[in-house]
C-alpha cells in the first residue's frame, strides 16, 4: 500500500526473496579462522551476503534458540519442549502497521512490530533517529526523512553509499563511502528542505594542509596524502555532545576528532593495523575503537590548549574474528562489542578495572548494537534482532526476545524513547525500569522495520511462571536458555 507521497508500503513478512536454495554454515563451536575483511565487510552488499548464500536456513544447522516458523504463525504459548524465546515471545506477533496518526494512544498499546517503510532505491545502511523524525541512509545518494511512517523529506549526496548519521543540535552530519563527511541543515524558511552547508575536511584546511608536509602521511606505497582527510570510507561517528566533538572512524585504519564549532581536525590517529568499523565516544574522557584486526582498544582523551590528545590505554579484546560494532553505556560504565563470529561481549568498568562476559544469541556476524535503557538490542546477519535485558542488581543479561520480520541482514539500529516520538504525550511518572522505547531498524532487504519494547517486558520464561512477575525472581539462571554468560561465568 502507498501511502499519500508515495514510495511507502508494508512489507509481507511471509514473502522471503532471500529464502530460496540457501546453504547451511558451519556453526561448529571450534575457533573460526577471521575472515578477509574485504570478503565480510568491506565489498560491496553482494558481496558480502549474496541473495542465495545468506545466513542457514537448513533446519539441521538452526540454533535451538531459533526456530524455522515465519513470523506470522508464532505465539506466545509454549509449543514444544525445546522452549526457544522466538517461538514463545509475545514479540514475534504480527502487529498491524501504524494507522494515519502515529501519535494515536491505541496505536501503541502493545509491545512488538509496528510497522514498515520500504522503499525499493537501495540497501539500508545508516539510520538517526530525532524525535518523531527518521533519517535513512542507503546505498543510493538519498538520504530520506520520514516522520510517522510517511516520507517527510529528503536530500541528495553525490557520494553515494551513506555509511553513518549522526544528529548534532540543527546539524545532521553524514559520513559516505567517498572518505568524506558532510553537513546539513533544515532550511529555516523551509522546513522540510535540508540544505548541504560544509564538508569535512573543509576545502580551505585542504589547501592549508597540503603546503605543509608536517601534515602528511602516507596512505600507500608511494603516496601521501594530508593527514585531515579519509582516504577510504568513513565507517562510524560518535559525537561528544558536552565538548562538541566529533569523532569518525574509517576503512583508512584511522580515527579523526573534529571541533564541531569550526569544523576543524583536531587530531588522526592511525588506531588500528586493519579497516575500524566503529568508534564511541564514552565515559570517564575514553574513547572505544573496534576494528577488522579483531582487537577493541580504550583510548584517552586529554585536552591540550584547544585540542586533543588521545593515548592508548587498553586492549580490552584480542580475537581472531573481527569487530564490527561497539555500543556503549556511559551511565552505567559498559562497553558492548559485537564480532563476525556471532558473539557480543561486554565489560563493565569499576575502580578503573575492566570485568565482563560473552553473550550468545545469533549465529551469523553481529552487524549492529544499540541501547534503550537496560537493553541491550544487537542485529545480526542472520536478519534477527536479539534483545537482551541487563539486570542492575547483578549485573547479568537475560535474552527476552528474538525480533523476527526482516529478509535481509539487519545493518543499523536506532533508539528513542517512545514519549520522546508522541506529540503530546505525558512524561512518564514510574521509574527508569518502566520505561518504552520505539525501535528502528534497517536491513539489507531494503526496508526499515519500526518496534516497540519495554523494559518491563517479562522474558519467555518468566510467562510460565505468574509468581515471576508478580515480584518474585524465576529461580533459574540469569543465562540459563538464554545463551547469555554473565561475568561471574568467566571468573570460574
Amino acid at each position: 500500500m502507498r501511502n499519500e507521497t508515495g514510495g511507502t508500503m508494508v512489507v509481507d513478512l511471509q514473502t522471503d526473496p532471500y529464502n530460496n536454495n540457501l546453504n547451511s554454515h558451519d556453526l561448529s563451536d571450534g575457533p573460526k579462522p577471521r575472515p578477509k575483511f574485504g570478503d565480510l565487510l568491506k565489498a560491496d552488499h553482494d558481496g558480502i551476503f549474496p541473495p542465495d548464500d545468506l545466513v542457514s536456513g537448513n533446519s539441521k544447522a538452526s540454533h535451538q534458540r531459533f526456530s524455522s516458523v515465519s513470523a506470522s504463525t508464532m505465539s506466545s504459548g509454549p509449543t514444544s519442549g525445546e522452549g526457544s524465546p522466538c517461538v514463545m515471545s509475545p514479540w514475534a506477533r504480527v502487529s498491524p502497521p501504524w494507522g494515519a496518526d502515529f501519535n494515536e494512544d491505541n496505536v501503541l498499546e502493545t509491545n512488538g512490530l509496528i510497522g514498515s517503510i520500504v522503499r525499493k532505491e537501495g540497501h539500508i545502511y545508516s539510520l538517526a533517529a530525532s524525535g518523531d523524525l527518521l533519517y535513512t541512509g542507503s546505498d543510493s545518494k538519498n538520504i530520506r526523512v520520514w516522520k510517522n511512517l510517511k516520507e517527510h523529506a529528503g536530500f541528495k549526496s553525490s557520494s553515494g553509499l551513506i555509511k553513518a548519521i549522526v544528529i548534532f543540535g540543527d546539524r545532521i552530519f553524514t559520513g559516505h563511502q567517498d572518505g568524506k563527511i558532510r553537513i546539513w541543515k533544515v532550511s529555516k524558511r523551509k522546513p522540510g528542505k535540508h540544505k548541504r552547508v560544509g564538508t569535512l575536511p573543509t576545502f580551505k584546511s585542504m589547501v592549508k594542509s597540503s603546503v605543509n608536509p608536517k601534515h602528511h602521511m602516507e596512505v600507500r606505497r608511494n603516496r601521501n596524502s594530508v593527514k585531515t582527510k579519509h582516504n577510504d570510507a568513513v565507517s562510524s561517528l560518535s559525537l561528544d555532545v558536552d565538548l562538541g566533538l566529533l569523532y569518525s572512524s574509517s576503512w583508512d585504519t584511522t580515527i579523526k576528532v573534529w571541533r564541531i564549532a569550526d569544523s576543524k581536525c583536531l587530531e588522526s590517529i592511525h588506531a588500528h593495523d586493519d579497516a575500524i568499523n566503529s568508534v564511541m565516544s564514552g565515559f570517564d574522557d575514553l574513547v572505544f575503537t573496534g576494528s577488522a584486526d579483531g582487537t577493541v582498544k580504550v583510548w584517552k582523551r586529554e585536552m591540550q590548549g584547544k585540542g586533543t590528545k588521545h593515548v592508548l590505554a587498553q586492549v580490552l579484546l584480542k580475537q581472531e574474528n573481527a569487530v564490527t560494532a561497539l555500543a556503549v553505556k556511559s551511565k552505567s560504565s559498559i562497553v558492548y562489542c559485537g564480532s563476525s563470529d556471532g558473539l557480543v561481549n561486554y565489560w563493565e568498568r569499576s575502580k578503573r578495572v575492566f570485568t565482563g562476559g560473552i553473550l550468545k544469541g545469533h549465529k551469523s556476524a553481529v552487524l549492529c548494537l544499540a541501547i534503550a535503557g537496560n537493553l541491550l538490542l544487537s542485529g545480526s546477519a542472520d536478519k534477527n534482532i536479539c534483545v537482551w535485558r541487563r539486570d542492575p542488581s547483578d549485573k547479568s543479561h537475560q535474552c527476552l526476545s528474538v525480533l523476527t520480520g526482516h529478509m535481509g541482514p539487519v545493518k543499523c539500529l536506532a533508539v528513542e524513547e517512545e514519549r520522546a516520538c508522541r506529540k503530546g504525550a505525558k512524561a512518564s511518572a514510574t521509574g527508569e525500569g518502566d520505561r518504552k522505547f520505539i525501535i528502528y531498524s534497517g536491513s539489507l532487504d531494503k526496508s526499515v522495520k519500526v518496534w516497540r519494547v519495554s523494559e518491563r517486558m517479562a522474558t519467555w520464561r518468566e510467562m510460565d511462571e505468574p509468581a515471576a512477575s508478580s515480584g518474585r525472581k524465576s529461580s533459574s539462571s540469569p543465562h540459563e536458555g538464554s545463551g547469555a554468560w554473565s561475568s561471574r561465568d568467566m571468573e570460574k
